[in-house]
């Protein structure tokens, strides 16, 4: 049956006299998908070939974002294998593999949180035979890219600004804190924001259309760092969700609840991220705000320890403290996920 004309308009009514905090609880949820993310590494620490980096394209689209580059090549392969890449209207290219095609001709930039080599140094090998394309950064994390990477002694400089001799394959892109940039190439913008860290690290906040998606870099929480910049983020966001989907976010998890605090070296635990997005909720307002949101885990440390399973804690402690209703990923390299 249709809906009556008399009807439709009581259902416009209605929904004109509905609160924003109330229309606000519904930000994060939505049937149909609008970004897909392909886990190129999910490990913190010493796990060379699973180290922080992410793909994140509209599912519109076929061109990707790096988010991180802590590993790339490998976890490109990890995903064909795992048919991730399944839905990708693959450009025809007869020099190149599927991994080359993918790298050179789908991956349109990197967004590098920062410059720690977990985070970054899957681009630094690849750069060989990667294809010409923006780095898009704070300009303090390009700049220390720049000093200590590519100088031409720890690796030859690929891109187009700092100590000759400039390969030019890179092209330098200084990010403006809160402000949304187009990200060439592709249909989405990023908004970047500073975080805590030992090295000035990155959240940013991805949007296309009405949809929004969050990376985090590594990032320590505002009660141990002092420095309110997780608030910042927080209170930006809660102003979005008014009129904007939310899909889903990136956020890290170093340490299990045992960790002291004076030894987090800017990091999250399960306790301390549970805080924050309690932090987020409250800034929104509403009835369980955030329930259903999907929140992937990402940067846990790997150890070589014996009999120690550092995922499978912090499942454990993440799922304890979730009062809030989210849907808590911890993700496989190779995996890919819908938002």
């Amino acid at each position: 049956m249709g809906t009556t004309p008399l009807l439709a308009k009581w259902l416009l009514a209605l929904s004109l006299l509905l609160p924003a905090q109330l229309l606000a609880t519904t930000a994060v949820h939505s049937p149909t998908p609008a970004f897909e993310l392909i886990v190129l590494g999910n490990s913190g620490g010493i796990e060379d070939g699973n180290l922080s980096a992410f793909l994140l394209r509209s599912v519109n689209e076929p061109n990707y974002i790096a988010l991180d580059a802590g590993t790339l090549v490998n976890g490109i392969n990890q995903g064909i294998k795992q048919q991730a890449f399944t839905d990708l209207a693959l450009v025809e290219d007869e020099k190149w593999a599927r991994a080359g095609t993918i790298l050179r001709h789908h991956v349109k930039g990197y967004l590098l949180s920062h410059a720690h080599l977990d985070h970054i140094s899957g681009m630094l090998v690849a750069s060989p035979e990667d294809s010409a394309k923006n780095i898009y950064a704070l300009a303090s994390v390009n700049n220390m890219i720049g000093e200590t990477y590519f100088n031409g002694q720890a690796w030859a400089n690929f891109s187009d600004r700092g100590i000759p001799p400039l390969l030019n394959k890179y092209h330098i892109v200084d990010l403006p804190v809160g402000a949304p940039v187009t990200i060439d190439e592709t249909t989405l913008k990023v908004t970047a924001f500073s975080l805590s860290h030992p090295v000035e690290s990155t959240a940013f906040v991805l949007e296309q259309g009405d949809d929004l998606f969050v990376y985090f870099g590594d990032t320590g929480p505002d009660s141990v760092e002092k420095q309110g910049k997780l608030e910042v983020i927080w209170t930006y966001l809660a102003k979005q969700v008014k009129h904007k989907r939310l899909r889903g976010m990136i956020i890290e998890t170093s340490f299990d609840n045992a960790r002291p605090h004076n030894l987090l070296f800017g990091h999250l635990t399960p306790e301390l991220l549970m805080q924050e997005l309690h932090s987020f909720a409250a800034k929104i307002g509403g009835e369980a705000p955030l329930k259903d949101l999907k929140i992937v885990i990402s940067h846990i440390k790997y150890t070589l320890a014996r009999g120690v399973d550092p995922k499978s804690k912090i499942k454990q402690q993440l799922d304890e403290a979730n009062d809030l209703g989210l849907e808590i990923i911890i993700p496989r390299q190779g995996q890919k996920l819908l938002f």
